[in-house]
């Protein structure tokens, strides 16, 4: 009974060693065609490591070998990973990688930033492992990146870049309409309240009233990301963020109140909490 556990272990090894080498073997032919890259570059490492490890535990469980045959293939199974830890190291050196798992786990949000150049790039991801490179962040970072999901497909990336202003972009993973392109800003127009936090968006532009403070932006100062979310600049700096929630509807008709709710967040560095806030009228 012992050596048929150990057979089924074995040839489960065996099979998982054999798994990650095609999975590995098919990144490389998608990388090499179609730009695809690990979401998290230490990826390619790990499954490296993880290959040769089932692989050597693998014959130890269905091949009888002697104590010197398991020292040196073990020995240099060790070499191997340690080789590949060093190229990791060597990797991490290069790249920054940013790395979020959306709350529901059902999207992730990736952006590499290369260390020497400080550009940052946002990759679409698929199946959460791999991606694509989509666009580069406007700014340059001078600093590290705080991520923020706002729901659970639109997750916000405040960063620094290096005259101290304080930049925002939003990864977006979905739509609160039928699947066709909408403006967001036309698509809140109204008052808006919620804790001490009030929005209106007209056809001058959206405020944004807080305690002692009201401020305006019109049209041009309004970014969009996607379809689920705004932000809204002055000189280029991120001043506030406007998210879809996930109860948002948007309305065909023109005239037709807002259906759902809205989320703002303040761009910083420092601790800042989403505020969810309601249609209270036209």
């Amino acid at each position: 009974m012992n050596k048929t556990r150990k057979k089924i272990g074995g040839w489960f090894l065996f099979l998982l060693s054999i798994g990650c080498f095609l999975f590995q073997m098919s990144f490389l032919f998608l990388h090499a065609h179609y730009q695809i890259e690990y979401t998290d570059n230490r990826l390619f490492f790990l499954i490296n490591i993880l290959s040769a490890l089932f692989l050597w535990l693998a014959i130890l469980l269905l091949l009888q070998i002697g104590k010197k045959p398991q020292l040196f293939s073990g020995a240099f199974i060790a070499l191997f990973i340690l080789t590949n830890v060093i190229l990791l190291a060597m990797d991490q050196t290069k790249t920054h990688n940013v790395v979020g798992l959306s709350p529901d786990l059902k999207h992730v949000l990736s952006i590499k930033e290369n260390k020497e150049t400080k550009q940052a790039t946002f990759y679409r991801t698929y199946f959460h492992a791999l991606s694509r490179p989509k666009e580069s962040l406007p700014f340059k970072a001078a600093g590290d990146f705080k991520v923020m999901w706002l729901t659970n497909d639109v997750a916000a990336v405040t960063y620094q870049a290096a005259d101290k202003s304080i930049h925002q972009y939003i990864g977006t993973y979905g739509d609160r309409g039928s699947g066709g392109y909408y403006y967001v800003g036309p698509s809140i127009y109204g008052q808006w309240s919620g804790g001490d936090i009030k929005v209106i968006s007209d056809q001058s532009g959206i405020r944004v009233i807080h305690p002692g403070e009201m401020e305006t932006f019109n049209w041009n100062q309004v970014v969009q990301f996607g379809t689920l979310a705004i932000v809204l600049v002055n000189n280029d700096e991120a001043i506030w963020t406007i998210a879809l929630a996930e109860n948002f509807k948007v309305q065909s008709e023109e005239l037709a109140p807002p259906i759902g709710d809205i989320i703002i967040y303040k761009p910083t560095m420092e601790t800042s909490k989403p505020v969810i806030l309601k249609y209270v009228g036209p």
